[in-house]
């Protein structure tokens, strides 16, 4: 597409245009032979071409409507490159990546301004993915590779690392980028695991239980917690007392595995409140 295009700065576009990163961002990819591929945010198609050349399907999503209509134009006699012109946040993707036994592959150069809700909506389909490889602020990326008791230690950091194994492929500079943001960012490669790192017991409360932990990061974890709408049905005090977890630690302190614990008892108890109701 013609350069002269300004970006918008309402959807976050920054054009990757350094051809060693693609060139890095298409070996980490690791596209197999007949692999379907997702990319979300095309853009002008730095990446596009050459996954379109190695995958054996292909989806955009492209919230940008002329950009879409750009890209469907290009790949209107390729019936194996469909464009979805769709917002990716109101996307259903359990709906767009069927569960078959071939696994899709997602690439994505992530606006900033919506990363974090992406990585959730990715985590949600993790058993429907053979790997990712995302370009994120480099703050994001920070936050995924935290241990516990740090300021970037967090939500992500815990839900990702249940199912995910995140390695660092390349950090990337303002200047590889047109515009320039003026951030660095980074590619991580997201190689999702057979098993989770931890038995969480429901993981729908699993995700209750980590998000009440940080939702107010200065109280202490027994406040967090006390807050949340599956603790109305328990006392929490005895629920950390059961899991040996001082309720007066912060939730950016717990381990995965504490998490865990945490989110198996619980489990537990609104199992048996069911029951006895």
């Amino acid at each position: 597409m013609s350069g002269t295009r300004r970006p918008l700065k309402s959807l976050g576009q920054n054009f990757l245009v350094d051809g060693n990163i693609i060139n890095k961002i298409i070996q980490a990819a690791d596209i197999q032979q007949d692999q379907a591929v997702l990319e979300i945010g095309p853009g002008r198609g730095a990446l596009t071409s050459h996954l379109a050349e190695r995958a054996g399907w292909l989806t955009l999503i492209e919230f940008d409507h002329a950009l879409a209509a750009w890209h469907r134009d290009q790949y209107r006699e390729n019936s194996a490159v469909t464009v979805i012109d769709a917002d990716v946040l109101k996307v259903d993707l359990a709906a767009l990546l069927p569960d078959v036994p071939q696994k899709w592959n997602v690439v994505a150069n992530l606006p900033y301004n919506i990363s974090t809700e992406v990585l959730f909506r990715l985590y949600g389909v993790h058993n429907r993915l053979a790997r990712m490889t995302l370009m994120l602020q480099k703050e994001v990326g920070d936050r995924l590779a935290a241990s516990p008791d740090c300021s970037e230690y967090g939500v992500t950091t815990v839900l990702l690392g249940l199912w995910f194994d995140i390695r660092r492929v390349v950090v990337v500079h303002p200047g590889s980028f047109h515009p320039s943001p003026k951030v660095d960012s980074v590619v991580l490669n997201f190689i999702p695991r057979s098993e989770a790192r931890a038995e969480v017991g429901d993981e729908d409360l699993f995700r209750a239980v980590v998000k009440s932990a940080f939702s107010m990061r200065r109280k202490t974890l027994y406040n967090c917690l006390k807050s949340a709408e599956f603790a109305k049905m328990m006392d929490c005090g005895e629920l950390l007392e059961a899991c040996a977890i001082d309720g007066r630690r912060r939730g950016e302190t717990l381990s995965l595995e504490e998490f865990a614990l945490l989110s198996r008892r619980v489990t537990d108890l609104l199992r048996a409140a069911t029951v006895r109701s």
